[in-house]
């Protein structure tokens, strides 16, 4: 099957499944549709193969499961999945949600703009008609103001007459239409200036809010609203975290609550934790800008809208855990915040030297220490692989493992050992839960794994770039002899003798000619060159040098010089030479 089939395929499947949960009274987006899609055929528990064409039989099987989990109410998987569905669709980054602001503004101003710069006004009334609607483009531009105002438009009339009476219209008509378009913007720009210059002394101002006030007053409630939010979410995870634990080790209240119930309901409060902390770092930049107040107030308002519309996707905990069941379960344990577990690890590190192939990183030495790309947001990988997906903050502190360029941390000392003699097997196994809880995938970032499921708000990559630890640094500097380019003459000469020697000697040259002769013996032959290759200096080295030694002989003769003359002697050759190993 061609790739033009195959998403032909998927396309009609979509739109199936579309129509019938819209027959059963559920409107649902193809996005969140395509997402449990694929949600459903990566779980290995529903037997799909990726591998091999759909057969007709599986189609309807797959239709019908996306159906069933579609319309799941009390799930909260899918309220995740939902959750993330929407933020994906709805996040932009502020340069881009900015620029499409100020498209939309340009394509509304366009109208107005081509009213004006298309005129061919010739009599009294048409030009005062174009002044107008010059004013009006102005105050629209401006955003201080309505064009209805009849004191906003007084006021706007009386600061453009300012800069650009009536009887410079003429020589605006005369202009090309890029020309006309530049000097509106222009004229919207001083205008503006004017106002709020005048707004500044008490003299005018009409229609103009006060920004800077709005912005203070707006910026805290909104981030007290969040900081409110994150608490009650974080409540919840921690609540939730504390009864798996307990459950991983006693099974008496397993038959209250459903444990894959309860670790999808941690999955969701912890996808909303990070969601709102993506928007939360954007107030603390707004709270630092006091240019551009306009967008800032545009941008806020849609902030406001994406923390309220997120709420809903967290009301299922109250169906499946409300606070009469929970709070008898929580009696005899003990909550623990995020801060409080990484507490507890802290002032324990990892012994590099207990692995000598692998790279760990620690705070005292390494630069960029806090801005690493910390796999699976910040959680513990060994937890989640061998406790069933369960989520617990990971403390940097005990040391971040480097494995095939990605960075891990881990809640004890214990887990990290573990998960560094076989990270592969580890991480196979993170892969394995996600397939079976699709949530997890962008919960904990694993899209390098799942490319086909990347969302919008994180596929712009590059505006994460990779940081990378660093920790040794070389640096040097040089300063250049001769910056500027040196211009030396070299035919320049100072001696007005040489140059009168140089003169004669050309006109000397003009009288002389040059002659050529050939000889018969080179008639008709060419220079012959022939080029000789050296031979190549070569050389041996041996593995190592050696040297030997000789004993150094020492022979002793004893009886030359005799005993006498009466009796006779007898020479004897003593050898006292000793081994090389002795000496």
């Amino acid at each position: 099957m061609s790739h033009a089939q195959a998403e032909s395929v998927i396309k009609n499947i979509i739109r199936e499944i579309a129509q019938e949960c819209a027959a059963k009274g559920h409107s649902i987006s193809e996005t969140m549709i395509a997402f449990v899609v694929k949600a459903i055929v990566l779980d290995p528990r529903n037997g799909f193969n990726v591998d091999r064409m759909l057969t007709k039989d599986d189609v309807q099987k797959l239709i019908k499961l996306c159906v069933n989990r579609l319309l799941d109410t009390k799930s909260p998987s899918l309220e995740t999945i939902k959750m993330q569905v929407y933020f994906d669709m709805n996040y932009t980054t502020r340069g881009e949600f900015l620029d499409e602001h100020h498209s939309v503004l340009e394509s509304r101003l366009a109208p107005v703009s081509r009213e004006i710069t298309d005129s061919r006004a010739r009599t009294a009334e048409e030009l005062e008609s174009l002044y107008r609607k010059i004013v009006s483009y102005v105050l629209l531009r401006s955003g201080l103001g309505s064009p209805t105002d009849i004191k906003v438009v007084r006021e706007a009339t009386a600061a453009l007459q300012s800069v650009f009476p009536h009887t410079e219209l003429g020589t605006f008509l005369s202009l090309v239409k890029k020309d006309k378009e530049r000097q509106l913007k222009e004229l919207t720009m001083i205008v503006t200036g004017i106002r709020l210059f005048n707004k500044d002394c008490g003299k005018g101002g009409e229609g103009i809010d006060d920004l800077p006030t709005i912005l203070k007053e707006a910026i805290p409630a909104t981030t007290k609203h969040i900081d409110s939010e994150l608490q009650s979410s974080q409540d919840m995870i921690y609540k939730y975290t504390a009864l798996i634990e307990d459950m991983d080790v006693k099974q008496q209240k397993a038959g209250v609550l459903n444990p894959n119930q309860l670790r999808e309901a941690l999955y969701n409060a912890r996808q909303h934790e990070a969601l709102l902390n993506v928007i939360l770092p954007l107030f603390i930049s707004l709270s630092k800008l006091w240019n551009s107040f306009q967008d800032e107030i545009v941008l806020l308002s849609v902030l406001s809208n994406m923390i309220a519309n997120l709420q809903p996707f967290l009301g299922v905990h109250e169906e499946l855990f409300p606070a009469h069941v929970i709070q008898p379960l929580l009696s005899d344990l003990t909550v623990k915040s995020d801060e409080e577990r990484i507490t507890e690890s802290s002032g324990i590190s990892m012994n590099p030297l207990d692995f000598g192939n692998q790279e760990w990183y620690f705070p005292e030495t390494t630069a960029n220490y806090d801005r690493l790309p910390i796999q699976y947001h910040g959680f513990c990988g060994f937890t989640i692989a061998t406790r069933d997906g369960l989520l617990l903050p990971g403390n940097p502190s005990i040391g971040i493992l480097k494995h095939r360029e990605r960075y891990y941390v881990f809640s004890s000392k214990e887990a990290a050992y573990k998960f560094a003699q076989d990270p592969d097997h580890y991480v196979t196994l993170i892969g394995e839960k996600a397939k079976q809880c699709a949530e997890l995938i962008q919960l904990l970032e694993l899209h390098q794994q799942f490319s086909s499921v990347t969302p919008y708000s994180q596929a712009q990559t590059s505006e994460k770039l990779l940081m990378k630890p660093i920790t040794k640094c070389n640096s040097s500097t040089q300063t250049d002899t001769h910056i500027l380019e040196t211009n030396i003459v070299k035919s320049y000469e100072w001696n007005e003798w040489e140059l009168r020697r140089k003169a004669i000697k050309l006109t000397n040259l003009r009288q002389k000619v040059t002659h050529s002769m050939q000889t018969h013996g080179s008639h008709m032959r060419r220079e012959n060159f022939s080029q000789v290759y050296l031979p190549k200096q070569v050389g041996t080295q041996t593995k190592r040098d050696n040297a030997t030694n000789v004993p150094k002989p020492q022979i002793f003769l004893s009886g030359l010089r005799g005993c006498g003359l009466s009796k006779p002697t007898n020479m004897v050759k003593v050898n006292l030479t000793r081994d090389v190993e002795e000496s």
